[in-house]
């Protein structure tokens, strides 16, 4: 993609309006995890609510990935932001009345999580596209900085709003930061890949299911991308448990409250901020994908370090938290920037959801032995697991070739459908 010298103010305006959205997201999360936490006190429970909000890009989204191939990306982020928007508006009513059970909390997960299948996707492949390639590795470091951004501000914002006001006060501040997300997407256009905007008659035939199956052939013929798959879902088998447990750790283990719970969720937001302003201005190694895997190696010995810190050691929990959030974007950063500079345009929107689906495919499973297992034996079990686990898969990914090659890949490698032309990217029609 050729660089346009005005592509920063589009995409930044945008950029800022997706940020504020997921401040209002982040207490949402915070705010119901911790009414459940406190309502149920159950490890099972908050599994329930984490296996709520992931099945549905589970499910649903390798569909989604192939949806939004075909359709206006930006229309699919604002209703996305719309009906999430409407789901925690219901919410917020529930709890208003005093009607809100923990299944509400459940549906509300599912409905958010769908929303998410449909976004996500659609917000990175546009990134993609408006964005030059040589800058993508700064502004997936961007992203990062902002995800850590949230961890530090949202936990303690959500307890202080949660100990001044009632819960649906909290969860009403999502629909306007919803609001701000949308604006820009209304006047902002986002360009659409050749498919999308000049598909001929061979394609506009074709099945969503056969869009699905082209991304799968394209995934098939591109074996690093296989094994990187594979070791994501390794990663989030005992990895994911973990942090869905964060809050009952809290409580059972240290023996604190929501700013233990909080405080703990900052440091890891602080180190996510600092690794991810580390990357932007650095880039990382000129092999992406070893930067990655070096991060990889530090978030194991983080979430190994929470598993054995003693009770009367809470700041010992707080650096090692520091240490997982610091070597995060190291991990996500550079794979994402892989993706969006090797992926075809027109296929980014399979292969990420497809990315994501494999890589929590077996979170539900993980989900359903941890709640029951931690209940039974303690929580501590699963950071030292995945721990373990995580310098384990670091060391296998760095022994196999395809992985370590990964960024050597070319587009035509995995070859597209025929009527998937190469040309340059069309504007999006209805901006």
């Amino acid at each position: 993609m050729q660089e346009q010298p005005g592509w920063k103010r589009p995409f930044f305006l945008i950029w800022s309006g997706q940020a504020v959205s997921l401040l209002g997201s982040s207490l949402v999360q915070f705010a119901l995890v911790w009414w459940l936490t406190q309502e149920t006190g159950s490890a099972t429970a908050l599994a329930g609510a984490t296996l709520a909000a992931l099945l549905p890009g589970i499910v649903i989204g390798p569909f989604a990935g192939a949806l939004v191939d075909r359709w206006s990306r930006r229309w699919v982020m604002v209703v996305a932001d719309g009906a999430i928007a409407l789901t925690t508006a219901w919410a917020a009513a529930l709890a208003w009345s005093g009607a809100l059970q923990p299944w509400h909390v459940y549906a509300v997960m599912f409905i958010r999580g769908a929303g998410g299948a449909f976004h996500w996707p659609a917000m990175q492949a546009s990134t993609s596209l408006m964005v030059p390639p040589r800058h993508l590795a700064r502004v997936a470091g961007m992203n990062q900085t902002l995800y850590g951004v949230m961890n530090i501000m949202a936990p303690p914002l959500g307890a202080l709003l949660l100990s001044l006001f009632s819960l649906y006060h909290v969860l009403l501040i999502d629909i306007g930061t919803a609001l701000t997300a949308i604006l820009p997407l209304l006047f902002i256009a986002v360009p659409q890949p050749p498919a999308a905007a000049s598909a001929g008659a061979g394609a506009a035939r074709r099945s969503v299911l056969g869009d699905l199956a082209a991304g799968l052939r394209y995934a098939a013929a591109w074996p690093g991308l296989l094994l990187l798959m594979g070791m994501a879902t390794l990663i989030n088998f005992v990895v994911t448990p973990a942090f869905s447990l964060m809050p009952l750790l809290v409580v059972n283990h240290f023996q604190g409250g929501p700013w233990h719970l909080g405080g703990l969720e900052s440091a890891f937001g602080v180190g996510v901020v600092l690794g991810g302003v580390l990357l932007s201005a650095w880039g990382g190694f000129k092999r992406r994908i070893v930067t990655s895997l070096v991060g990889l190696v530090g978030l194991g010995v983080g979430i190994l370090l929470i598993g054995v810190t003693p009770a009367a050691l809470f700041t010992l929990g707080l650096a090692a938290m520091f240490l997982a959030g610091f070597t995060q974007p190291m991990i996500n950063g550079p794979v994402m920037a892989i993706m969006q500079a090797k992926v075809a345009p027109e296929m980014q929107g399979r292969i990420f959801t497809l990315l994501f689906a494999a890589s929590t495919a077996m979170t539900p499973l993980s989900l359903a032995v941890a709640g029951p297992v931690a209940d039974a034996v303690g929580i501590n079990s699963w950071y030292i697991v995945g721990g373990l686990s995580c310098l384990a898969i670091a060391a296998g990914g760095a022994l196999l070739p395809p992985v370590l090659h990964i960024e050597e890949h070319e587009q035509g490698e995995a070859t597209a459908p025929e009527s998937e032309t190469q040309s340059a990217p069309a504007e999006d029609e209805l901006g």
